[in-house]
């Protein structure tokens, strides 16, 4: 096959590989997490109120965050996040949707809040009563900890901290999430 605009071709090529980059990029974890297994999904939907994050720009400058999972009629997970803009005085919310990256008794999803692309949502951690989790994105720039209710036991901040940093996570940029609207 000859090519007559080679640079077209060129850009056609870059692009297709950087899409697949990114769709399958999906289904990471940093280097020495594991994810929950087995995982119970039923369990794990309901509201969470997020204790504490590294920060990034979807979620800078608010309070209040919650995530409340919700089963769809289509199998995958409704994800309603809601947060408090302590700036401008006005809550912020996102819907979007979740589904399993591989096995469905297994706590490796991708989230999506944009069409078609999907960010890795690992949870690492998780009590016998699914009251606590320990999240993590694709790298060491994503984790959240999160509870069933506004504040977390000390025993178990102090496990997730630990386990955090013994996957190299800065807990020291955590940002505690305050909680002090209705």
């Amino acid at each position: 096959m000859k090519v007559k605009n080679w640079p077209l071709a060129l850009a056609f090529g870059v692009g297709a590989t950087a899409i697949a980059i990114t769709l399958n990029s999906c289904a990471s974890i940093p280097k020495g997490a594991v994810v929950v297994k087995p995982f119970d999904r039923s369990k794990y939907l309901g509201k969470w109120y997020e204790i504490a994050r590294l920060d990034f720009r979807f979620e800078k400058g608010l309070s209040n965050v919650t995530a409340t999972y919700s089963l769809r009629d289509d199998g995958l997970i409704k994800v309603d996040n809601k947060g408090f803009d302590d700036k401008t005085n006005q809550w912020k919310e996102s819907t979007g949707k979740a589904k399993f990256a591989g096995a469905t008794d297994h706590a490796k999803l991708k989230v999506s809040f944009f069409g078609p692309f999907y960010a890795p949502y690992n949870v690492i951690a998780i009590d016998r009563d699914y009251q606590y989790a320990l999240v993590v994105g694709k790298n060491l720039g994503y984790l959240w900890i999160l509870s069933r209710t506004p504040t977390l036991p000390a025993a178990i901040r102090t496990d997730y901290l630990k386990q955090a940093q013994s996957l190299g996570y800065d807990v020291h940029q955590l940002v505690w999430t305050k909680h002090d609207k209705s």
